[in-house]
């Protein structure tokens, strides 16, 4: 688009509507603004990525919080049965056997 004669903020901004990424469209937002306010690129390009660590860090800790609940349906059905037979399974055989030696 550049290279047509659009203006660089006008190409930015096309950019950003044709990819839909909220992330892009944040940065393009500060580009544009540091380029009309002459603001130092190296200054956006920083906050900018401190802002996108940020929120990557932010989504990794949400899915670190849900992964319990995810374990939960797993843990019922597969471990807890095991580990049931395995710690009741020889004081249940016992009680039957003393049960059903008395009889």
């Amino acid at each position: 688009e550049l290279r047509i004669g659009i203006s660089r903020n006008q190409a930015f901004k096309n950019l950003s509507e044709r990819t839909g990424v909220q992330e892009l469209d944040e940065f393009i937002t500060a580009m544009n603004q540091a380029d009309s306010f002459g603001v130092s690129i190296g200054k956006v390009l920083r906050v900018q990525a401190d802002r996108l660590r940020k929120r990557r860090s932010q989504k990794a800790e949400e899915r670190a919080a849900k992964t319990p609940v995810k374990l939960v349906f797993p843990l019922v059905l597969c471990i807890f049965p095991a580990l049931f037979t395995v710690l009741v399974g020889p004081a249940a055989i016992m009680i039957m056997d003393q049960l059903f030696s008395k009889i």
